[in-house]
């Protein structure tokens, strides 16, 4: 039986959200089935389309767990701000399979299964992220995306507390919850229809000062040089990292939204790094949906997504939960 077309709210919000979800999920799709490959392998065997199995024999359209948590968040910010409820949707997911697109978990970081373990252990532990400078890989910002929808005119200070505390359910150092910020930074200037670049300019303009207003240590504020010295776009693709390390996918995911013009081309170019495929296309179309559009999706690739009408119907109701 053919599933009742869902209604849109009508102003832009909803379709934002729409669109930076499948983006999102799309983007991760496409690297689910190369990743871990080198880059070099990908430049003699480029991702062109979704395909099917390969790394996780997982078929065409399946996302991995950068979707999974990401929808779990939004999934928590319908009801509210509740990060005891984020944890339990994370247990939920890791040890039943909630929000999978099939079932089961296949795919899951080390910082980030340990601090769920812990906060199962533990349910009192609600900030179960380890703080030590070698936990800031980037499973915080694969999955932080629903944020830019959640009490955006807020001050910087109540903004960047909600960022870092749902950053620290699963990565408690201060590094991943500037990198969050900074890409949410870029997604609401791209909801407020800034260009990337235009976008970008304005990224680099303000945040130093706003990292300087949060009291964000010196030695940490440097971290992100590069990606704030205005001419990311500029580097060359050999000096683009595309490893699982939060600093190179928040680079690498913006130098690809930075470098191309339409979504396929940005997606297709973040998983065509290689390495961390599935992130760097997850965290770069996410943007790229907000900023594209869901029409700009190739049709193809969302005829085979997983779970799609789910996806949209999640998008609905955040975005009722967020205009209350």
């Amino acid at each position: 039986m053919a599933l009742e077309p869902i209604m849109l709210v009508s102003n832009t919000l909803e379709i934002q959200i729409r669109s930076a979800l499948l983006g999102l999920a799309v983007g991760d799709a496409l690297g689910v089935p190369v990743e871990f490959e080198s880059r070099a392998r990908r430049k003699l065997d480029p991702v062109v389309t979704m395909r099917a199995y390969g790394t996780y024999n997982q078929p065409a359209g399946t996302w991995s767990d950068d979707a999974s948590l990401t929808f779990c968040l939004a999934e928590s910010l319908c009801r509210g701000y509740d990060l005891r409820d984020l944890s339990r949707r994370f247990i939920n997911w890791y040890e039943h399979g909630y929000w999978t697109p099939h079932g089961e978990v296949f795919d899951i970081g080390v910082t980030t299964r340990e601090a769920i373990q812990r906060s199962k252990a533990h349910p009192e532990l609600v900030l179960a992220g380890r703080t030590d400078e070698y936990s800031n890989g980037n499973g915080a910002l694969m999955r932080i995306l629903p944020l830019a929808f959640y009490q955006t005119d807020a001050p910087l200070r109540e903004r960047f507390r909600l960022i870092l505390d749902v950053s620290a359910v699963t990565h408690g150092h201060v590094r991943s919850a500037v990198a969050c910020l900074l890409y949410l930074e870029m997604a609401v200037h791209l909801q407020n229809q800034l260009s990337p670049t235009d976008a970008y300019a304005r990224l680099c303009q303000e945040a130093p000062s706003k990292l300087y207003e949060l009291n964000i240590p010196a030695q940490e504020a440097d971290r992100f040089e590069v990606v704030l010295s205005g001419r990311l776009m500029d580097r060359p693709r050999t000096a683009i990292d595309s490893s699982g390390y939060v600093l190179h996918t928040l680079e690498a995911a913006l130098w690809c939204l930075l470098r191309y013009e339409t979504y396929a081309e940005t997606v297709l170019a973040a998983v065509n790094l290689g390495d961390d495929t599935d992130t760097t296309g997850a965290v770069a179309g996410g943007l790229a949906g907000l900023y594209y559009g869901e029409a700009a999706i190739p049709a193809e690739w969302l005829q085979v997504l997983a779970r799609r009408s789910d996806i949209e119907e999640l998008s609905h109701r955040l975005a009722l939960a967020v205009q209350r």
